[in-house]
Parts: C-alpha cells; sequence; structure tokens
C-alpha cells in the first residue's frame, strides 16, 4: 500500500484552500514548480487524476474532492500523535502573544489542542498592537508572538498570507457622502497605511470619521455605519461584511502575518510555534 506523505497532503490542501498553485506555493513556502512536482507525485501514489484545468488555472477532480476530507484527518492524527508526544513530560510556561485578528479566530482552537497535549505547560497570553507585541518579543517577555509583518527576521518561523478586504456594516453606511468614511485603527498601523496608500494612488476622496486604538472600538464604528475599514475576512463577522461593488473602492496588497519565536525559547514555546506554523497557514481566514 502507498503511503500518503504528510508534506504531500499538506501541500494539496494549500491548493484546495488557497485557490491556485501560485497561492499553495505562497502558504507552503516552495516555489510553483516544487509544488507542481509534489502533486504530481501525489497523483502518482493515488493512481488518480486530482487537478484538472479550469479557465486559466486547476481545480480539484472528484478524486481530489474526495481527498480534501482524507487529507484533513490525516493530518489531525499526525499533529496530534506529535504533540502527544512531545508534551508528555513537557513543563513550565509559554508566554505567547496576538494581535486580536488571531484572537478571535484561528488561535484558541488551537491552544485548546496545545493545552490538552501539554497538561503541564501554564500559557500566559497577550493580545496587543503589533509594534506592542514586537516590544516584548524582543525583551524576553513573549517566547512568541503572531503580528502583523513589518520585514522579514531572523527570528520567524513561518508566515502568514490573508487578502486584505474593504469592509463595511451589513446594513451599508449610515450617510451617503461624497468622501469616502474610513474607520482606522490610530498609527503605527499596516492596514491604516495600506487603505490610505490605495485611496492616494487612485485620487479617491476620504475622509477619516473614526480612529481607535483597538478592534474594539474600530468593529463598534463598523457596525454602526459611520464608515468602512480595510482589514481582512477575520475581521467580517457579526455584522461586518465585505463592502459592495458599487463602493468602486481600489484594489488592495495581501497582508503579511509573522509567527516569531525567541531564539532561546524553551521546548514548550518550539512544540506551540511549530502548530501555529504549521495549521494557520493551512486554516487560513474564515469564510
Amino acid at each position: 500500500m502507498q503511503v500518503l506523505e504528510p508534506n504531500l497532503l499538506k501541500t494539496f490542501l494549500a491548493f484546495a484552500d488557497g485557490g491556485s498553485l501560485a497561492q499553495a506555493a505562497s502558504i507552503v513556502g516552495r516555489s510553483a514548480s516544487a509544488v507542481t512536482t509534489q502533486m504530481q507525485r501525489l497523483e502518482d501514489i493515488v493512481g488518480e487524476p486530482l487537478l484538472v484545468p479550469q479557465g486559466r488555472g486547476r481545480g480539484l477532480t472528484p478524486a481530489g474532492e474526495d481527498l480534501v476530507g482524507h487529507a484533513r484527518r490525516i493530518l489531525a492524527v499526525h499533529r496530534e500523535a506529535w504533540l502527544a508526544l512531545k508534551g508528555v513530560r513537557a513543563d513550565g510556561r509559554v508566554a505567547i502573544g496576538t494581535t486580536q485578528d488571531f484572537a478571535d479566530s484561528g488561535l484558541p482552537e488551537l491552544l485548546r489542542t496545545f493545552a490538552a497535549s501539554h497538561p503541564r505547560v501554564r500559557i500566559e497570553l497577550r493580545v496587543g498592537r503589533s509594534a506592542e507585541l514586537a516590544h516584548a518579543l524582543q525583551t524576553g517577555i513573549l517566547d512568541l508572538m503572531i503580528a502583523m509583518r513589518q520585514a522579514p527576521a531572523p527570528d520567524e518561523v513561518g508566515v502568514l498570507r490573508e487578502p486584505m478586504m474593504w469592509l463595511c456594516s451589513q446594513r451599508g453606511l449610515a450617510t451617503r457622502q461624497d468622501q469616502l468614511p474610513l474607520a482606522l485603527l490610530d498609527p503605527q498601523c499596516g492596514f491604516r497605511d495600506a487603505a490610505i496608500a490605495a485611496l492616494d494612488t487612485t485620487g479617491r476622496r476620504y475622509r477619516i470619521a473614526a480612529g481607535s486604538a483597538s478592534l474594539a472600538g474600530l468593529r463598534t464604528a463598523v457596525n454602526a455605519g459611520i464608515a468602512l475599514t480595510l482589514r481582512t475576512a477575520r475581521f467580517a463577522h457579526s455584522g461586518i461584511v465585505e463592502a459592495p461593488r458599487e463602493f468602486g473602492l481600489p484594489s488592495v496588497p495581501t497582508a503579511e502575518f509573522a509567527i516569531r519565536l525567541r531564539q532561546d525559547a524553551d521546548p514548550p514555546a518550539q512544540d506551540l510555534a511549530a502548530l501555529l506554523s504549521d495549521s494557520l497557514a493551512l486554516a487560513g481566514p474564515p469564510s
């Protein structure tokens, strides 16, 4: 019986979730040609075509669609076994910092998985802005963090890429205005910079109608219909949706989040960093 290698399944799921070989390559950190080679190897093992031409890209065959569920279960069992063996004797503490984006979406379930496999490890969680978390990591307060990436860093163990999107209240804006009303976090904020740069480049008139130091304040302003904002799909819930095309909003870049691990971190922190790097990229933002 042929063996379904975990690395091949990870790349396969990255394609299934990302929708293209280029996106899969970005998720798993390989070249597009290497991803193509991996998919060919997986098809040879399965004995069935998994990908089929679809428009300008590729889609999943019926066999490919069937494999998605199996691949998720296989990787989940593989991850649980690895964590259980690593965590059976581990103790101590792990201090993790994260932006609110991941504290609300993605991180809770992974922390639950880690706590189950490392029952003697105490988890300390800090939620804050990216700059604050980076300083806490550098000064040894944190063991690892998930925050918006400003530039490549030597302590990165994973990079998550998620499309930025314009978001507004499900009920729309409270009033129509000539200038586009924006709700933005106070400086320094990568999303703020990206929103202003995109509007300035296209010459779209705007005004900052609401500012906040926290995502909670930003969410209140957007839900009230005071303004729209720029975030990722992780922010699009509880009455907040992608802004309609009629707004004529400009294209925006992809957001990058770095998982960074303190270089002298203890083994439990290394285990958690590996879990986050392995799982968050494949899970992607909520749909």
